[in-house]
């Protein structure tokens, strides 16, 4: 499987991720999706490698085969991801904590490997997760399901299992914050020495900075 190509920078990455604002209307997409991407991208590859060349790494976990599709999705990593901003308009920490999600998960669990038919749905639940974590206002789960494909019962489900599988250890302090965003910093090139902008961090001070100027009628998400 190709991985996604980053014709981006370490700089790049900081500057969009800083300017980042929640009330940014255009289609642009945060360049932290693209990192994301490549990197899950990455690590498909080498577990399917690890597979093919090992029967015994199958994953025996029932517990996790939640996540498997019925059918693989035809999308790519970065497609879903893209049409998952589109709809939700997440900022750019949500992807940081929710790929501290996914390692997090992964750890808690070392049969499950990422792959074509898991990775959607674990995409879908951790971004709708960590959404909960960092933002303020969310759209519901029978919306997060329709943005993924899913049906509100399937997203319900997913949301309770991953939890349950988490052991319910979501909080994701700014120290371990910090050490993702540096891990998706490197992802972009290695030893680049600078610093994607800490948005968990600052995510109350946009917030109220905007509320001052604009107020939050106009930045409020519809709930469906």
């Amino acid at each position: 499987m190709a991985t996604s190509s980053l014709a981006i920078s370490p700089r790049k990455l900081r500057s969009d991720l800083y300017s980042y604002s929640y009330q940014n209307d255009s289609n642009s997409t945060p360049l932290v999706i693209a990192v994301l991407a490549s990197l899950i991208e990455r690590t498909m590859a080498r577990n399917e490698r690890i597979v093919k060349n090992c029967t015994w790494a199958l994953s025996k976990d029932t517990r996790t085969r939640v996540f498997d599709s019925h059918e693989t999705p035809d999308l790519t990593i970065q497609s879903y991801l893209e049409r998952i901003f589109r709809y939700t308009r997440a900022g750019p920490s949500v992807y940081v904590v929710a790929y501290a999600y996914i390692d997090r998960f992964c750890q808690a669990n070392p049969e499950f490997r990422i792959d074509a038919r898991n990775v959607h749905r674990l995409l879908i639940t951790t971004i709708m997760v960590a959404s909960k974590y960092v933002e303020d206002m969310n759209y519901r789960n029978s919306y997060f399901a329709r943005v993924g494909g899913l049906t509100a019962n399937v997203m319900n489900k997913l949301e309770l299992e991953f939890l349950f599988l988490m052991g319910f250890k979501l909080h994701v302090n700014v120290s371990v914050f910090e050490s993702y965003c540096c891990h998706l910093e490197r992802e972009v090139s290695i030893g680049g020495g600078y610093h994607i902008e800490k948005t968990l961090r600052c995510a109350e001070e946009i917030k109220s900075r905007q509320q001052e100027e604009k107020g939050y009628n106009q930045i409020a998400r519809i709930m469906l």
